[in-house]
């Protein structure tokens, strides 16, 4: 069973992102950028929810519209857009050292999709940049870990906790929902291990983890914004 069913239509956020991806291409050489908020997460674990708190909260606090960003927004803005033309047109010199450095995080010896997941990583640092973001999944800790505008999260749970929750929300049962975490998280750390050339679980890359399955889904995204926009 498809996996994107776990987050809703993408249809809302468009418009969303192409305010953003404008704001983007103004942006010059210098220039204060808004923050950036990235969401890592074991498989099964709630990170949408989440994401969708933390935007309602970014909001109120800044006044400022906020986009979640997951990988079915950028596949339809993909579908929709000529992504590489534009995306390399919209970046300024400051912005293609931060590619420079994601790409440099690519496999020496990672060639399938290739083109994919650097059209990918144009994208994660293009939206990175005009900031008001919250990145789900995606490897966005890692692409973007040398941008001072962004922070970056993880989610993790118990085997019971992301189990309960893939069986609820694709109303599977709990032995096939047990198969499923199992696998895509199995498919998920080897994206990442193969394309980055990183661990997603070091715990190093993030600035908080919380444990999904102790804390509910508005007090993580509280204290996130609290961090983030509450700092002295």
């Amino acid at each position: 069973m498809p996996v994107t069913i776990l987050t809703p239509s993408v249809e809302q956020r468009m418009s969303a992102y192409e305010a953003l991806s404008n704001r983007a291409k103004m942006l010059v050489t210098g220039a204060k950028l808004k923050p950036t908020i990235t969401l890592s997460r074991e498989f099964g674990c709630e990170a949408f929810p989440v994401a969708e708190e933390l935007q309602k909260m970014a909001e109120e606090t800044t006044g400022e519209q906020w986009l979640v960003v997951d990988i079915t927004l950028l596949d339809a803005v993909a579908k929709k857009h000529n992504i590489p033309e534009r995306v390399m047109l919209s970046l300024g010199t400051y912005k293609s050292r931060w590619l420079d450095d994601a790409f440099a995080t690519f496999s020496p010896n990672w060639k399938t999709d290739a083109d994919y997941y650097r059209l990918l990583c144009e994208q994660v640092v293009m939206i990175a940049t005009a900031g008001n973001a919250i990145f789900v999944g995606l490897g966005a800790a890692i692409i973007t870990k040398g941008m001072e505008n962004c922070f970056h999260f993880r989610m993790i749970a118990e085997q019971e906790f992301k189990v309960n929750s893939i069986a609820k929300r694709m109303k599977i049962s709990k032995q096939d929902a047990e198969l499923t975490v199992l696998d895509q998280q199995k498919e998920r750390d080897k994206i990442i291990r193969n394309v980055l050339d990183a661990d997603e679980h070091d715990p190093l890359y993030y600035h908080a983890v919380f444990n999904n399955s102790k804390l509910k889904n508005r007090q993580i995204a509280s204290m996130i914004a609290g961090f983030v926009f509450h700092q002295k």
